[in-house]
């Protein structure tokens, strides 16, 4: 099966590209200048003295953050940094003033969403030994949305933006303002032993609460995240390739998300070689699933859009463990917002070359998968072998596949149609 050993090498490259870059982010810290972040004692924003040491220390220097609770009440601007050493062993506390973040935050360059911190440049490492906390005070922002999709200008926590050679690692989030994180016109990333948490203390949704996006990104892998939140666990979007996930846990939510993508009109955007294995997915709505627009442009971003064209290919979801998971894996493309029902048969996004191996576990309901592709793109190439072992929560053994629309189906054959399942709405 082509996707299948293509992003197996490409899971062996990311590998090695990991062990090199965990020797070579950084030149030995006796040759670096030292700059110590002090928090305000009274407080006050902690922001202009974070700023000042990047300047300072931003360029073969080490940033040092101290066991203490650093108060940022401003946005934070940090880019062109330079082999740079950033050490946090306290706590980033986001400040709660939302009139200031609605006015301030700063545009992170996609579907008009904005961030609250961009961080970027070329060999960073980025420690947090465990323990190390961004916490964005993101109930605030879950009371005052009230579950509306996308709230303009409501912040990502950090946006890792044209970033080269880096590593992020033993970093906690928790109660991130919208997505957690961002990483946008980056490559070769490496992001492991992540903690995400960003659940609500009260009834109110903790929608668009992503654990992590990638857009224009490229060989970036994820390595033992954990990620409880509302929302996709991990999500690559548009002009996401090489993308490895492994050895994670995720805890309700969407689970993983490749895309949406497709919003916008005429627009060519690739999601290319993902690879996902050995995860754990607990309560979520899926293990994994695909999701185009559909090809009728209605509204615009963030909450409307369509029309767009492109592909997924190459696409391995290998050695998952399921945990009353609603569905395991689907294709949708029929995303469409702006209060219009969207015409699953429109679209023009390409997605072939899928594979779905090696699944265990329980979920709520049949089927396995439902594939809702679209009569004007039918999805090609899709595999689903080794999968004997999924059982509804009563033990009873799982055995339907929902399809539309598809060419090239490998390991099963199609019990039935999409149109009203959980994956499908919309006409088909």
């Amino acid at each position: 099966m082509p996707s299948a050993n293509t992003a197996l090498f490409g899971l062996l490259t990311v590998f090695l590209f990991s062990l090199t870059l965990v020797e070579s982010a950084a030149s030995p810290a006796e040759h670096r200048k030292l700059c110590t972040v002090h928090a305000c004692r009274d407080g006050s924003d902690d922001a202009p003295a974070v700023l000042r040491a990047f300047e300072e220390c931003g360029n073969h220097g080490r940033v040092e953050f101290l066991n203490e609770t650093y108060h940022i009440e401003s946005i934070m601007n940090i880019s062109g940094l330079n082999d740079v050493e950033i050490d946090l062993k306290g706590t980033l506390l986001w400040g709660t003033n939302i009139s200031y973040w609605l006015n301030n935050s700063m545009p992170m360059g996609y579907q008009n969403q904005s961030t609250a911190w961009i961080l970027g440049g070329d060999r960073i490492s980025f420690q947090g030994h465990g323990y190390g906390t961004i916490d964005g005070n993101g109930q605030v922002w879950y009371d005052f949305i009230k579950g509306a999709s996308n709230y303009p200008r409501r912040p990502h926590a950090i946006t890792v933006y044209g970033t080269t050679n880096s590593i992020f690692e033993g970093l906690r989030f928790v109660q991130s303002q919208m997505w957690t994180m961002t990483v946008i016109h980056s490559s070769n990333v490496l992001l492991q032993d992540i903690y995400v948490s960003s659940t609500s203390n009260s009834s109110t949704s903790t929608a668009n609460t992503d654990g992590c996006d990638t857009i224009y990104a490229d060989n970036i892998t994820f390595h033992r995240w954990e990620v409880h939140n509302g929302d996709d666990g991990i999500s690559p979007k548009a002009n996401s390739t090489n993308i490895l996930v492994t050895n994670s846990t995720f805890v309700g939510g969407a689970g993983l998300a490749l895309g949406s993508i497709g919003q916008y009109n005429g627009v060519f955007e690739t999601i290319e070689n993902f690879t996902a294995k050995d995860c754990t997915f607990v309560n979520t709505t899926h293990a994994a699933y695909l999701k185009t627009w559909t090809g009728e442009q209605v509204g615009y971003p963030p909450n409307g859009g369509g029309g767009g064209i492109g592909y997924i290919k190459n696409v391995l979801l290998s050695n998952f463990t399921l945990q009353n998971v609603k569905l395991p894996m689907s294709f949708t493309q029929c995303i469409n917002f702006a209060g219009a029902s969207g015409n699953c048969n429109s679209s023009l996004f390409s997605i072939s070359n899928v594979s779905f191996l090696d699944i265990k576990g329980t979920a709520q309901q049949e089927p396995i998968v439902s594939l809702q592709c679209s009569a004007a793109a039918p999805c090609v190439n899709t595999t689903v072998e080794d999968v004997s072992e999924l059982a509804l929560r009563n033990g009873t053994l799982m055995k339907g596949y929902n399809c539309d629309h598809t060419m090239g189906t490998v390991g099963f054959n199609c019990t039935g149609h999409t149109c009203g399942t959980a994956s499908g709405d919309g006409t088909c």
